[in-house]
């Protein structure tokens, strides 16, 4: 070190002035307009408001207005509410304790140090209301104003005390659907309380959202689309203090990626890792590895037992058990997609019919008097004497009757589609995904009982897998139903095989599982259960009907009756819908017909 880096004098501490400690904590807490809609609007549901309006200009950068019917403020109390760590809501004894959505007591106060902020009140039974403006940090002394009750809080020209905020933001269009997203997120948490958002740029006035008050499924339905709820799981499971409601989509429900899961908890909407990795697990056996579910997963508990001050957003939380809350999550799902049993989305089927639908104006409907089943096939067989099956179909001439939910099989085409008919209408069938669940959650049945079943090979299969041997010999597979030994360098004897799948490649099989045993996803090993469960779900396809294959009748109807009473038979190991549903009134309605 030299003598002037020696003499260098140091600086000295000092205290950073109000205004510089605003910016700095409104940098925390403001990072976009959507975040001071969220804290302005939560502010109103504290206040007990019923009704609450968000008026926004070009994104929330000029203007963001939240109006309400809360309880107000008091007139003299404005000053200390736009003031730093000053809050009505605890008293700062217990901070573990929280029901409040806001509590910290800055939000006005960071709103004010880097925009133009008015905030007008009237409290119920007050000879009137007064208002009171902050730009900058600088405070305004409160004056009377004229207003009928509540409050009504004016953000103007968001970030001009901190210009260079300004730069990070994203495209108006963006930053206004970021804003739509953080009131439907509360509108979902608070489905007695209506929303409105509205667009008034250019002095128009646009209504970009609006929720009046409803109960829990009527607001999902709002959000997030009827189509949801017709295709959603209700959830309700508790456990040591820790209750989960809400709703799970079904698997075949799915989207690309996960925009479409909202979580809450206490009633406080949070984007926290813990829980989303809790959601991705309980789906993991039923979708595929770039599919996502659509969820609406409600957790509440006593506020003692979860953390919500760990975040200047309040949007991550932590508990006091994460891993009771995990199971809970995991176990509750994966029983109501248990429950769901044969369910597969009825979108699915729209889909399909959609696909149908020539690109034409619909044809005329026609009103006409039906034959019955019998007096169509007496038709059917006098114009076409010389019918005959072709070679990719086959049809059942003893039509059974079957009262189940996928009906009976009538039909066998191109040797992998099962054709059924049901009460109302037909339900296609795809034979190998279908028998493919069915094997993978006999396979896990096993494994939790006693182990896979085994079946003795009457010749040793010799293998080569190279380095992979010894990797392969240590693991203990006998609860898989495989015998493996070595056999020589590089090379293993496979002596035993599940029993379920009757004739398989062993060789196939053992490249399966040391593929899924590389497997790593983000360069994070897969959980040991979820390891296994991949590979099951590898065996599985191995041992299922493949495509090709005919069946006879009493097959499809054992294959239709066991799908029935399967858990998660809806769709395959990868995700993919086992069948399609299509009502009479669909096909009458493509035919144009009534």
């Amino acid at each position: 070190m030299g003598a002037s880096d020696r003499n260098m004098i140091l600086p000295r501490i000092r205290q950073l002035d109000e205004g510089a400690v605003n910016r700095i904590a409104a940098g925390e807490v403001v990072e976009r307009p959507a975040s001071a809609v969220k804290e302005l609007v939560e502010n109103a549901l504290d206040a007990r408001a019923t009704r609450i309006t968000v008026d926004i200009a070009d994104g929330g950068r000029t203007l963001i207005r939240v109006t309400d019917d809360g309880h107000g403020i008091e007139g003299a109390d404005l000053p200390l509410a736009l003031s730093r760590h000053a809050t009505s809501k605890i008293d700062g004894s217990d901070l573990l304790n929280i029901h409040s959505f806001g509590f910290r007591g800055e939000a006005l106060a960071s709103l004010g140090a880097v925009g133009r902020l008015t905030v007008t009140s009237r409290t119920a039974g007050a000879a009137e209301g007064a208002t009171i403006r902050v730009s900058g940090g600088r405070m305004d002394p409160p004056r009377p104003a004229a207003l009928r009750g509540g409050t009504v809080v004016e953000l103007r020209d968001l970030f001009h005390a901190t210009p260079a905020r300004l730069k990070f933001l994203k495209s108006e269009r963006s930053e206004g659907m970021a804003v739509a997203d953080a009131i439907r997120r509360l509108a979902m948490a608070e489905p007695a309380v209506a929303f409105t958002l509205r667009d008034v740029s250019d002095g128009g006035e646009r209504v970009l959202f609006r929720a009046d008050g409803s109960d829990a499924a009527g607001r999902l339905a709002l959000v997030l689309g009827r189509d949801f709820i017709r295709n959603a799981m209700p959830l309700d499971a508790a456990r040591d203090g820790f209750h989960l409601g809400g709703h799970a989509g079904l698997p075949t429900f799915s989207r690309g990626n996960a925009v479409h899961q909202y979580l809450f908890v206490n009633g406080r909407p949070v984007r926290d890792r813990m829980l989303t990795g809790a959601l991705r697990g309980a789906y993991s056996d039923v979708l595929a590895k770039d599919r996502h579910a659509v969820a609406a997963l409600f957790l509440t508990c006593d506020p003692v037992l979860v953390d919500v001050n760990v975040h200047p957003a309040k949007t991550e939380v932590r508990f006091r058990d994460a891993g009771l809350v995990r199971g809970l999550i995991v176990s509750g799902l994966r029983h109501a997609l248990a429950e769901a049993g044969h369910r597969s989305a009825t979108t699915v089927a729209d889909a399909a019919l959609g696909a149908m639908r020539p690109d034409r104006p619909a044809a005329p409907v026609y009103r006409m008097d039906r034959p019955g089943p019998a007096a169509r096939a007496q038709a059917y067989a006098a114009q076409m004497p010389g019918f005959a099956e072709a070679p990719s179909a086959r049809v059942e001439q003893d039509f059974p009757t079957q009262d189940g939910p996928l009906g009976a099989a009538r039909a066998q085409l191109h040797e992998n589609w099962i054709v059924a008919q049901t009460a109302d209408g037909i339900v296609i069938v795809d034979q190998h995904a279908a028998h493919e669940r069915l094997v993978y959650e006999r396979l896990k049945a096993q494994m939790r009982d006693r182990g896979i079943a085994a079946q003795t090979l009457l010749i040793p299969e010799v293998i080569e897998v190279g380095a992979q041997a010894d990797r392969l010999l240590s693991l203990d597979l006998s609860r898989l139903g495989l015998a493996v030994e070595a056999f020589g360098p590089g090379t293993i004897a496979v002596r035993e095989t599940p029993a379920i799948l009757d004739a398989v490649s062993a060789a196939d099989l053992i490249r399966d599982i040391l593929e899924e045993l590389e497997d790593e996803e983000d360069g994070d090993p897969l959980s040991l259960q979820s390891k296994v469960d991949a590979i099951l779900s590898r065996m599985a396809c191995h041992g299922s009907v493949r495509s090709g294959r005919r069946m006879s009748g009493p097959e499809m109807n054992a294959l239709l009756r066991e799908m029935e009473a399967t858990p998660n038979s809806g769709q395959c190991n990868h995700g993919r819908p086992t069948h399609v549903t299509l009502r009479l009134s669909d096909i009458e309605r493509l035919f144009g017909r009534t």
